[in-house]
């Protein structure tokens, strides 16, 4: 985003939040830059920044909220940066809440405060660019901000100085190369129930559906290709073997690429992983430039976990890919991943 801009509305419970960039098990910093100081700090005296909080997180089941006063005051902005989210006052560990969604500390839904949607909903409206910085601790689906929201920004709970950190990244000052550590589902029902303690269908390693921003997932200022993907036709068991691959910037910008190596067996009789991550490399690549990246799979890594709790190499096919997320059709066509089966002999 620009910042030669007259007007920028910055609204959300977390906009000026100095308990919930802490997250908790937390020190006492002697400074705390919210989103809201940081993007004022960013833009100067010459852009006027208006905020207000608008709602709480959850807002109230019996209330339906009335948006209309808030759209009327920010509908001559340039821009509107929404950063809400949820909170460590919300989440955490043996804790003394009962509100919807939120249960003891516990999540009892990942889908983000309807009240926060009803918002973003209402600032859609304005036809202004809208950003959305997400606060959270754990995975939020957010169906309609992925649809509509052009620019999502997930900040976790950013520490101290987590305002100049949002700031830089809106404003172009730093281009982001994060990958999610966890998989962001499209709603409760891709779920088990919370007590069933199963492995099935959970986690990017056995979730067979189609999530709303899978495990490995993110974006940055540059875009990249993925080509010359060598690995050994066959691979023997027992010995390590190493796979390379180039990675080209394709975009105008400087940028870091985390390149993500994964693993499926083909074939086999026997529950394994649908795939599993192996190795990343994050690596600095120029506006135009090519790079060879390399990484060695040993035999621990072409293993299995069996009943008993050893490993065991299992010889057959295996598809091995390497890309800046996890492979995927889409990804595929986009050159953003690359792969090859093998045969493990």
């Amino acid at each position: 985003m620009s910042k030669n801009l007259k007007k920028v509305a910055v609204i959300g419970p977390n906009a000026d939040n100095a308990l919930t960039i802490l997250g908790n098990y937390n020190g006492k910093p002697s400074q705390l830059i919210t989103a809201l100081q940081g993007i004022k700090a960013k833009l100067g005296p010459q852009t006027e920044v208006i905020y207000k909080a608008a709602t709480d997180f959850i807002g109230s089941p019996d209330v339906t909220p009335d948006f209309s006063h808030l759209v009327d005051s920010v509908k001559d902005a340039d821009a509107i940066i929404y950063v809400g989210g949820i909170s460590p006052q919300l989440e955490g560990e043996e804790m003394r809440i009962k509100k919807a969604g939120f249960a003891g500390g516990d999540r009892t839904s990942i889908l983000l405060p309807e009240v926060q949607t009803q918002l973003l909903k209402a600032l859609h409206s304005t036809g202004k660019p809208v950003v959305f910085v997400m606060m959270t601790g754990s995975a939020i689906s957010v169906p309609w901000e992925a649809e509509h929201i052009p620019a999502i920004l997930n900040a976790w709970y950013g520490g101290q100085d987590a305002g100049t950190a949002i700031a830089d990244v809106i404003f172009g000052d730093y281009n982001p190369a994060g990958r999610l550590p966890v998989t962001f589902y499209k709603s409760d029902s891709d779920l088990p129930e919370f007590t069933n303690y199963s492995m099935d269908n959970r986690t990017y390693r056995y979730f067979k559906g189609e999530p709303l921003y899978g495990f490995g997932y993110g974006l940055s200022y540059s875009s990249f290709k993925y080509d010359n993907l060598v690995i050994p036709q066959a691979i023997h068991a027992g010995k390590s073997t190493t796979v390379s691959v180039t990675v080209t910037n394709t975009s105008k910008t400087d940028g870091e690429e985390v390149s993500e190596l994964y693993l499926s067996h083909l074939g086999l009789n026997i529950k394994a992983p649908i795939r599993a991550l192996k190795g990343f490399e994050r690596t600095f690549i120029k506006a135009g430039e090519s790079k060879v990246l390399h990484f060695e799979l040993t035999p621990t890594d072409l293993s299995l976990t069996q009943a008993d709790g050893g490993i065991k190499e299992l010889k057959g096919k295996i598809m091995i890919s390497v890309g800046g997320s996890q492979p995927d059709a889409q990804t595929a066509k986009d050159k953003k991943t690359v792969g090859k089966v093998v045969s493990l002999i």
